[in-house]
């Protein structure tokens, strides 16, 4: 192929100078084609095919080549085949002699052809869409997995990140929530993917049917949804792309907070802070362009929905709730009764009728006893021989006193000391721990070593009155009485002994 410069030399002596054909074939030593080419093309043209290739070789084969392709879509990416098996497959199975290079060339052009083409989309203002991503964190010291919930406002580019420990029904809940409180409103419609946690099952004319759950949360909210089909990020593709960024450039290095709420603030302070960014393509800041989505959304209701998930059950005979594979504690009169439990995404609620019996911070482990001991301290008290091997209250971080009082209550009166020491637990059901562990502590150094010593003391120390260790404080105690000697009486005595 010739040079541009060529092209202009010739070109500049034919058409502007005068110079016949015949006359620049000789000037300049090509022939009368190529002279004629140029004068015909301003710039060198190229190789130019007068009619496809052919390949004698491969075009019998073509078709099978064409209905791996086709049946491969069907599965996924990483089982499909690559250029090298079909070739494979054409030499063993069909008897194929030509190249891989024939091969792959071909199969090559035929994915670029087929390849999905997308249209480019604008987004109305007031509307949103909602995707689950995860990345790997340590959060209390602990390396885990980190669910975030992302919706951003595909109209500005606007978005609200929060991290959870798992991708759960009260996640999603409670992601919906805080993103409409941050952004102050409700979008008109939100776009997701087909989540199991909104979407029970997808029918044959692709009518969603929707979880109660989610049910629940749009009839509070009064919010449109809309669903991409299965398998299709690129139907919400917004969100999708912003997933991706907020991992990238909120969660890198990975994130290193005491508690998730630490964490969500830094996401958070991260979400305003992008506000001020102005994307390419646009003359406004993200914030800017924001207003516009903000004065579509519809207000808020009076009341925040509670982003909870919620069982009926039954507790245990060893006073266990189960919930989500872990095992919680109730107090033990509600042992083998119908409970209610409200799972948050760090608290677990139990109820029974209008009452709330015990909370429980949530556990994300499986098969996991979370504990209460005050919960079986009435129990122990009736069975005071089970009190060195009860599992509640294996672990219980209780001020090195408790022991103590502990060992002296037993070591002086036996099986009748753990139970009073059992009683002394259980005033910490009704008082803090700081006056318990002071009432002991006094008692101990009194040397007044029993439960009604370190009642008193306590009582004393809620009513800041100085302790007095007498029966008159006692009034409910019956009165002894005790009579005055009499010689007679113990004439009698003696008199029985000798008979």
């Amino acid at each position: 192929m010739y040079s541009v410069d060529i092209y202009n030399r010739v070109r500049r002596a034919c058409l502007k100078d005068g110079m016949s054909a015949r006359e620049a074939a000789r000037y300049f030593n090509k022939d009368r084609k190529t002279i004629a080419k140029m004068l015909r093309h301003e710039l060198p043209p190229g190789y130019q095919r007068s009619a496809p290739p052919r390949r004698p070789t491969l075009d019998d084969y073509v078709g099978v080549i064409d209905e791996i392709l086709r049946s491969d879509k069907a599965l996924i990416k990483k089982q499909r085949h690559t250029s090298k098996r079909i070739f494979e497959r054409l030499r063993d199975e069909h008897g194929y002699a030509g190249s891989l290079t024939t091969v792959t060339y071909y199969v090559r052009e035929q994915k670029r052809r087929t390849k999905e083409v997308f249209v480019p989309l604008s987004h109305r203002p007031g509307h949103a869409q909602v995707d689950f991503g995860e990345t790997l964190g340590v959060i209390g010291g602990v390396e885990c997995k980190v669910h975030f919930f992302v919706m951003s406002l595909p109209h500005s580019d606007a978005v609200f990140v929060k991290g959870y420990p798992a991708e759960t029904t009260e996640a999603f809940c409670d992601g919906h929530v805080s993103a409409f409180a941050f952004f102050g409103g409700i979008p008109q419609s939100i776009l997701y993917d087909n989540t199991k946690i909104a979407v029970a099952r997808i029918l044959g004319d692709r009518t969603r049917v929707r979880t109660r759950r989610f049910t629940e949360l749009q009839s509070h909210y009064l919010f449109d949804d809309r669903f991409g089909r299965p398998a299709r990020g690129n139907d919400k593709g917004n969100v999708e792309g912003m997933v991706g960024y907020t991992r990238r450039n909120f969660m890198v290095p990975a994130p290193r907070y005491d508690s998730f709420d630490d964490l969500n603030a830094h996401l958070e302070a991260k979400c305003l802070a992008r506000q001020g960014d102005k994307l390419r393509g646009h003359n406004q800041t993200i914030g800017d362009r924001l207003m516009s989505d903000l004065d579509a959304l519809m207000g808020l209701p009076v009341a925040d929905y509670e982003a909870c998930d919620h069982v009926s059950t039954r507790a245990t005979s060893i006073s266990m709730v189960r919930y989500r594979s872990n095992d919680y504690s109730v107090p033990v009169a509600y042992a083998h009764h119908d409970v209610h439990v409200r799972g948050f995404v760090h608290e677990v609620i139990i109820g029974c009728g209008n009452e709330i019996i015990a909370r429980h911070k949530r556990s994300y482990a499986a098969a996991d006893m979370i504990f209460d001991p005050l919960h079986f301290l009435p129990l122990l008290e009736q069975k005071v021989g089970a009190l060195d091997q009860a599992a509640p209250l294996q672990g219980w971080d209780l001020p090195d006193v408790f022991a103590t009082l502990h060992r002296l209550l037993e070591a002086r009166m036996g099986k009748p000391g753990k139970r009073e020491y059992v009683q002394v637990l259980r005033l910490l059901e009704t008082f803090e721990m700081s006056v318990v562990q002071g009432a002991i502590q006094q008692a101990i150094d009194m040397g007044a070593i029993g439960y009604d010593a370190v009642k008193h003391l306590v009582l004393c120390r809620v009513e800041k009155r100085p302790p007095r260790l007498d029966l008159d404080f006692y009034p409910y105690l019956p009165k002894a009485n005790v009579g005055t000697t009499r010689p007679s009486s113990y004439m009698s005595l003696m008199g029985r002994t000798a008979a």
